[in-house]
């Protein structure tokens, strides 16, 4: 068997993949600026097995089996136009190497305006200081505002303002939190 073989029985094509959102919406002059060994596209259904969960753990994250984590992610999947998860994988090893989210709030102010809120941003600590972080947020915002919205809200800690602002955002308020008390089942009531 080739190595060609080999590959493509290993890692899935990007147009194979069961993904969350369409490929097109992912802007091509920010994913042709990432290193050649690397692809940015949208969360795929099999993420999960690529590592999507470790990138993630330098955030609080809740331990998910494969099938919560599937069910989440045809939940977000099934509401149209709400959420873009993407992925910047290591194209040798089929790893996820960051991450990064955005939603679309529709609101009833600003003439039925819409806001994007970017959250979950996480590099892989072997790929930090190489700008990925920064195209993942430059690729969100463009998708936020190619869908209308008329700002992208990213919330910040004090340690990420800087970098915050090179990628083009700026200190507006102070944002204030309340989390729901410890739940036994963290399922959804809705």
């Amino acid at each position: 068997m080739s190595m060609i073989d080999t590959m493509s029985m290993t890692h899935a094509r990007p147009t194979s993949l069961d993904l969350m959102f369409p490929k097109e919406l992912i802007p091509l002059d920010v994913s042709a600026q990432l290193p050649s060994d690397l692809q940015m596209r949208p969360l795929a259904s099999t993420d999960y097995r690529r590592g999507h969960l470790d990138v993630l753990s330098v955030l609080p994250v809740n331990d998910l089996s494969e099938a919560a984590w599937v069910n989440q992610f045809h939940v977000m999947r099934a509401t149209p136009n709400a959420y873009f998860s993407i992925v910047v994988l290591d194209k040798a090893s089929d790893k996820i190497v960051g991450v990064g989210t955005v939603f679309i709030h529709h609101k009833f102010l600003r003439g039925l305006g819409s806001v994007g809120q970017i959250e979950d941003i996480a590099v892989a600590k072997s790929y930090q200081g190489k700008k990925l972080g920064l195209h993942i947020i430059q690729a969100l915002t463009h998708i936020s505002e190619s869908s209308g919205c008329y700002k992208t809200v990213l919330n910040s800690n004090d340690a990420n303002i800087a970098f915050h602002e090179k990628c083009g955002y700026a200190k507006l308020a102070t944002e204030m939190v309340k989390y729901a008390p410890e739940r036994v089942n963290h399922t959804s009531k809705l």
